[in-house]
Parts: C-alpha cells; structure tokens; sequence
C-alpha cells in the first residue's frame, strides 16, 4: 500500500455542474479557491442542484485564474463567463439557509435556462461578507462555506470506495458498479489508509494545512447519478443503507473545515493528527 497521501484534488466552480481535476489548489478559510462560486437560481431565488435536475452534470465547467468560468454540454454552444462587476446582489435560498450573489451576463441566464428548459439566473459569490456560516453546533463562529452543501471541504479515500464497490458487488444492483469516485464530487481524495479508517479521524493534515473534521458526509440521491450520462439508478445508497447507515443517514466521506490555509498539491502527504 503506498504511503498516506493526496491522490486528487477536485473543484467544482458551478454548484452541480461538472467539475475540473487540477495537480494543485490553495485552501481558503471557506473551501478550495475557485469552489463552489457560482450558483444556478430559479424564478423564485432557490439554488438549482442534481438532486432535481440531474441534467447539471453534463454541463462540463473550466475554471479560470481571474474567477471567471468556460462552459460547455451537449448540443449547446461553448460559453464564456466573466467575472461580474461588484454591486447589486440577489437573494439565494440554499437549504434553508439565506445569502447573496452578483448576477452574472444575462447571456449565461439564456444560456442555462436553455440547457435546462428551466428559467434560472447565474450568480457568483462576491465577498466573505455573504457566505454562509458553518452549521450551527458543527462549526466555530466566522466560519463560512461558499456554495457548497454546508462545510468547505469533502474528503473520500479511494480504499473506502474499493470496499463499497465490493459490496455493490454482492447485492442486487452488481450490474450498476465499480462506481467511480466522481458520484460522490469530492475536493481531495486520499490513498494509503485502511477502508473506513477516516471514521476514526477527527483531525488530519495535508501537506502543510490542517483540517477539522466537522462529520461524516450524509449521502443524497446525487450519488446515483452517472456523472457522463445524468442517468439515476440504486446505487451506492441501496448499498449505503444495509451497511454504512446511521440514523437516516447514509455515511461516505468526511466534511472538512480548515484550520489554516495555503496550497495543496497533488503527493501531498496526509497525518492523521487526532
């Protein structure tokens, strides 16, 4: 088994779009830069995610270093994205939670609204200011997230998604597995540790930054959604439910909070502090 260690880094800068692998990434306070920054709104100002519009993933999103985004999807022509000029904002309503965003060029509120046959308006995160606060009980006061569920950062190990698909395996739906690790849109994946090891863990570093770990990840019917096609099957979440259940909820991953910020790299070493 190889040493402890970052495998892959992943940012997604649309909420629910695609998303893009990059060698390294700089850890900010509410997540990795470029993560999770823009955000699809319909007509009545909630955020639009997979859960009911799994067409979200075939919509491919490049990040550029100035913030703004290139997008690409099927039958739809490329589109180019700047950055929006600070000033007025609109209200997000994001899982009950209540923030603020600067609309983009109303030619990507056509352009989406066109690939989704859905009216919705393309927003960017524009200061610390309207982020929204870690979970009450699950964070400190000032931390924040960006458009991301509720926690900055999601950790997987490829061992614990080795295991699940083994599982997968062995039950009714074999056919839909070996399932990739993109169902489960992680920012860093991890190899070198034993399957289900991150349970245990409750403070870890990655190279030079150091990560709180908030809770396991409770899992949605995102995950059943092939990421290249937008089709929804079983699976992992039948699998989830018989082995990796609590409560009501279904366990893979660790959610993240940063400690201290600064650049990851891919090789990065992972310690497992507490």
């Amino acid at each position: 088994m190889p040493k402890p260690a970052l495998q892959s880094i992943h940012i997604h800068p649309l909420k629910a779009a695609g998303g893009h692998a990059p060698r390294e990434a700089v850890v900010e306070p509410w997540g990795l830069a470029g993560d999770r920054r823009w955000v699809l709104i319909d007509s009545a100002g909630r955020a639009v995610t997979q859960r009911p519009h799994p067409r979200l993933a075939l919509a491919a999103v490049e990040p550029w270093p100035d913030g703004g985004i290139g997008v690409s999807a099927p039958g739809m022509e490329p589109l180019a994205v700047a950055v929006p000029e600070p000033g007025e904002t609109v209200p997000v309503e994001f899982l009950r939670d209540k923030s603020e965003a600067v609309p983009a060029d109303p030619a990507a509120d056509a352009w989406f609204s066109a690939f989704l046959d859905l009216d919705v308006r393309l927003a960017h995160l524009d200061h610390p200011a309207t982020r929204r606060p870690v979970p009450v009980g699950l964070g400190r006061p000032g931390e924040t997230v960006s458009f991301a569920d509720a926690f900055p950062l999601l950790l997987t190990t490829l061992s614990s998604l080795d295991a699940l698909n083994s599982l997968i395996a062995q039950g009714d739906h074999a056919d839909e597995g070996p399932l990739p690790m993109n169902r489960f849109r992680p920012n860093v994946v991890v190899e070198g540790v034993p399957p289900w090891a991150e349970d245990d863990w409750s403070r870890v570093a990655i190279g030079d930054v150091v990560f709180r770990v908030a809770r396991k990840c409770a899992r949605c019917v995102v995950t059943t959604t092939d990421q290249r096609t937008a089709e929804r099957g079983k699976e992992p979440l039948r699998t989830l439910a018989r082995h990796r259940r609590s409560g009501d909820q279904l366990l893979f991953g660790l959610n993240l909070i940063p400690e201290s910020t600064g650049p990851l790299r891919i090789g990065d070493p992972l310690k497992i502090l507490e």
